[in-house]
């Protein structure tokens, strides 16, 4: 059955009871049971609720798995999937990823007594050299939060099974519209619906999908036991928004890679990481593991902090903001937002610079979207004229003073 058709159908059928087309918020904490060990499927919404159960299955649909896990948010995700690990287990993650996730690998994980070690993302063979006796997982993103290169997903999942390792893949950016890592031998999937799969701004959640029953288990007793669950309307929001998901994705995907081009060959711009131009070191690898490029675009100016903060303050349609993937377009500064958990020095030897800016293309009219940034590029060009021509003017003034001494 084609994705659309899934993501607007998996796990949701007419409702039984009234007939409801759209699958019902389901507003409530309990459950009437008809006697002693006997319920209709459900007993508490902490365990289980209707709205999200449609949920987990649609999503669980569209990654090609066997069970889907919704959470309240991509962390809360990411921790019960880390909840499998113990004292003196090793995991292995590429080095360029999302702040938030650094903060619990280092902050959460490692007091507790797990090991992680970082490899350069791209880099296959790094990870099997950081294999050690005590390795348990590869955590990856593709493409990485904010330089957006790629980990050949396959390769890695060659590694993992070879090694008797659990291998997780942060989908949030690719979607499962671009990439589908379980087919590639991920064991894992993790997202933010927050981001591209629920695509409005407006809930947060997150998302685990396996096919791995032993797995599954155990990270369904996690949610379960820490409750770290969607509520039922937020569950009915994601529901929603990932009804339109295949939709957007194209959108983003297009207007993508106009502004890539379009940045590219901007004199204010020293490089621009996107997979889907040719410039890209892996392009090939996206051409191959992925369906698209996706919608998001990174790039770093020639120039100073100065001239970020300028441009961020000259945008019109761009919001600066935390987040992405939703339908409006958000322009980010991960090394202030996104990922200023991580200490200065590890970012920047990561190529996480203060001059390096993250774009979350929205669906808006893509000329007006490359109307907003080439003015706001302006206002930097005009702010370097305006402080070269001060610093000239109070030279002169401090030249003539003297002259007058």
């Amino acid at each position: 059955m084609d994705f659309s058709t899934r993501a607007i159908h998996a796990g949701q059928p007419a409702d039984p009871g009234t007939g409801a087309t759209i699958t019902p918020i389901f507003q409530t904490s309990t459950y009437t049971q008809q006697g002693l060990g006997e319920n209709k499927g459900y007993e508490y919404s902490r365990t289980g609720n209707p709205t999200r159960a449609a949920l987990e299955t649609c999503l669980a649909s569209l990654e090609n798995a066997t069970h889907g896990l919704a959470f309240a948010s991509g962390m809360a995700a990411i921790s019960a999937v880390m909840s499998v690990l113990r004292p003196g287990d090793h995991v292995i993650a590429g080095d360029d990823l999302y702040g938030g996730t650094y903060r619990i690998f280092e902050r959460v994980m490692r007091p507790m007594g797990v090991r992680i070690s970082y490899v350069t993302a791209r880099e296959v063979d790094e990870y099997a050299r950081a294999v050690t006796p005590k390795t348990r997982m590869i955590w990856a993103e593709t493409p990485t939060n904010p330089l957006l290169s790629l980990v050949d997903i396959a390769a890695l999942g060659e590694l993992a099974r070879a090694r008797g390792l659990t291998l997780v893949v942060d989908n949030t950016f690719a979607t499962p519209y671009l990439q589908t890592p379980l087919d590639l031998g991920a064991h894992i999937v993790v997202h933010s619906t927050t981001k591209y799969i629920n695509g409005h701004s407006d809930v947060v959640g997150g998302a685990v999908l396996t096919s791995d029953d032993a797995l599954y288990d155990a990270i369904k007793f996690y949610q379960n036991a820490a409750g770290g669950v969607p509520g039922a309307f937020d569950a009915w929001l994601t529901l929603r928004g990932v009804k339109t998901l295949a939709a957007r994705m194209r959108q983003h995907e297009e207007n993508a890679g106009r502004i890539a081009s379009f940045l590219e060959g901007h004199a204010l711009v020293r490089h621009v990481y996107y997979p889907g131009l040719s410039s890209h070191p892996d392009h090939a690898l996206a051409k191959r593991q992925m369906r698209g490029f996706g919608g998001m675009v990174s790039f770093a100016f020639d120039g100073e902090r100065e001239d970020v903060d300028t441009f961020v303050r000259g945008l019109r349609i761009f919001a600066l903001a935390e987040s992405l993937g939703g339908v409006e377009s958000l322009c980010c500064h991960p090394a202030s937002m996104t990922h200023g958990s991580i200490p200065r020095e590890e970012r920047e030897k990561r190529g996480i610079t203060d001059t390096l800016v993250r774009l979350s293309v929205g669906i808006e009219g893509v000329d007006d979207l490359i109307a907003d940034l080439s003015q706001a590029l302006d206002t930097v060009t005009s702010s370097r004229h305006g402080r070269s021509n001060g610093g000239r003017a109070k030279a002169t003034a401090r030249a003539a003073t003297k002259s007058r001494r």
